[in-house]
């Protein structure tokens, strides 16, 4: 299934969504929880990598636990020429839209400093003005 899935993405542009949701549990079990749900969208191009390079990136095991067959972040395959977005969105978990739905489900978490996600995601450095 990995190797369709790298050919099909090959060559091509497609979209990672990620959604994060934080619920509450309330005081009594009749009621429903208080949830709250936010979702990150990041543009990525695929290169036109080889059917070689795929079947040498899939006997790594690698692709196995990913949702798109792939990690963006994978030293040796580099799958990916260009995103427009979160780029840890697409490694697996969106920072910025973490950050917002556990402050309205009421944790106190600091912001998120610039310097921390520079290295990580560039295109992520506003999630530190989130008030919290």
């Amino acid at each position: 299934m990995a190797i369709a899935m790298l050919r099909c993405l090959r060559g091509r542009e497609h979209e990672v969504i990620t959604a994060v949701t934080a619920a509450t549990a309330n005081g009594t079990t009749d009621e429903q929880p208080t949830s709250w749900t936010r979702h990150a969208t990041t543009r990525v191009w695929m290169r036109a990598y080889s059917d070689a390079e795929i079947q040498r990136y899939v006997a790594s095991g690698d692709p196995f636990d990913k949702a798109g067959s792939y990690a963006i972040q994978h030293a040796g395959f580099r799958p990916v020429t260009r995103l427009d977005g979160c780029y840890l969105n697409v490694v697996g978990l969106p920072p910025g839209e973490t950050r917002e739905v556990l402050l309205l489900a009421g944790l106190r978490i600091g912001p998120i400093l610039p310097s921390r996600l520079r290295g990580a995601c560039p295109g992520c450095h506003e999630v530190s003005v989130l008030s919290g």
